[in-house]
């Protein structure tokens, strides 16, 4: 679902898309407390992510790593990973996102607790 503002609502928080171009998108990730995004990887882009406001725990290709504001962890083109929530306040993450393709559909979940299957994003 997205609302009039362009945010799109998934079971785990929310997401926005704050500028995109050839080769680049930036979207403001918000994790509700304790909740969690798929596991999931990339065939066409890499990722960057940064922390502003929480403690973010981070999987990526089989290590935790719990991030704090104004830390940050690049996400390599197929890499698999993660993002949860495991505190009682929302998590922001400011998500830059590089690659030849952009769309949603370049989403392969590997495991998600909401029961969705197949390619989409979160």
């Amino acid at each position: 679902m997205t609302d009039d503002t362009g945010k799109v609502y998934r079971p785990w928080g929310n997401y926005e898309s704050l500028d995109m171009d050839s080769g680049f998108q930036v979207k403001r990730i918000v994790v509700q407390p304790h909740a969690k995004l798929s596991l999931q990887k990339h065939q066409h882009r890499a990722e960057h992510w940064v922390v502003v406001q929480g403690i973010a725990t981070v999987h990526c290709d089989g290590v935790d790593k719990d991030l704090s504001v104004n830390e940050h962890i690049y996400i390599p083109l197929g890499s698999v990973h993660r993002i949860s929530n495991k505190t009682d306040d929302p998590v922001v993450i400011i998500e830059i996102q590089c690659g030849d393709y952009l769309g949603e559909d370049d989403i392969i979940r590997l495991e998600d607790d909401y029961g969705r299957k197949g390619t989409n994003h979160g």
